[in-house]
């Protein structure tokens, strides 16, 4: 059974394959689809199998796809891009004559008023309608999205949103990963889709007060409206793409969109969530 992770030298693919690897899986029964092989020279050094393939080379991936059963489409990072990308890769599969796919898409992905929702849906859809069986991972938040602005928000102690009282069910990048891996190493997967969400739940004055725990310095939550904070990030030198679909990120948080208590991310991975804290120290 040979297993193939697109952007398997990204943050989460490389964790995917880590996570095979951890279960049990053969290196040599993984492809990483990949774009810059010199890049994925310590996956071939593992015996991982290396192709090169582009999202938006449909040859190419037809070709990284060949003697391959299950692939996991990772969703790509070029927002307003990802449909058209996304089908090359479920096109690619079909000709390839894949088993299954299994996608990481967005938590409530269907009804979702985020930003980012409305290509996780497109996909979502394309992928329902193949004739390969698809499962979907509705992936939540992650904890190290607040990484980057960390050492700013402890030095400022302003953790500054637009979620007002609103909870997150976040997870570590790990955590994700490993659910993927879960599934990719799981028989009559086809058909099922997962809501993956952390064991805490947090509006952001709790995660303000867990960095000043951390950190061991007073930060507080500073709201604001999601105009006002996407003009901030803008201002603070973030493309406007980038900064609409964190203050639109905040803005489902507000209504709960990134809240899930289905206990399917702790099901998958057997364990509890990696809590904040531990994430956090991380980058400390």
């Amino acid at each position: 059974m040979t297993t193939a992770v697109t952007g398997a030298t990204g943050n989460l693919g490389g964790l995917v394959v880590d996570a095979l690897i951890s279960r049990g899986v053969a290196p040599g029964d993984i492809v990483a689809v990949v774009r810059d092989a010199d890049k994925a020279a310590p996956l071939a050094q593992l015996g991982v199998a290396v192709r090169v393939a582009d999202y938006s080379d449909t040859a190419a991936l037809t070709s990284a796809f060949a003697g391959v059963d299950k692939v996991l489409l990772i969703s790509g990072s070029e927002v307003g891009q990802r449909i058209a990308q996304h089908n090359n890769v479920i096109d690619a599969a079909e000709a390839a004559g894949v088993s299954l796919i299994a996608y990481t898409s967005l938590l409530a992905a269907d009804t979702s008023g985020v930003s980012l929702a409305p290509e996780h849906k497109a996909t979502e859809e394309r992928l329902t309608a193949s004739a390969i069986p698809a499962v979907f991972l509705r992936n939540g938040w992650y904890w190290e999205n607040y990484l980057g602005s960390l050492a700013q928000t402890i030095e400022g102690g302003v953790l500054l949103g637009a979620a007002g009282n609103g909870k997150i069910a976040a997870a570590s990048r790990a955590d994700y990963a490993e659910a993927a891996a879960a599934v990719l190493t799981h028989d009559d997967q086809g058909g099922k889709i997962y809501e993956l969400g952390g064991d805490e739940h947090l509006t952001y004055a709790d995660l303000a007060a867990v960095i000043g725990d951390v950190s061991g310095k007073p930060v507080v939550y500073k709201d604001v409206t999601e105009s006002e904070y996407a003009a901030i990030l803008e201002g603070a030198g973030l493309p406007d793409f980038v900064a609409t679909m964190l203050a639109s990120a905040d803005a489902g948080i507000s209504r709960g969109e990134l809240d899930t208590d289905s206990g399917d991310l702790q099901t998958l991975i057997g364990r509890a969530s990696t809590p904040v804290a531990e994430v956090l120290r991380t980058a400390m």
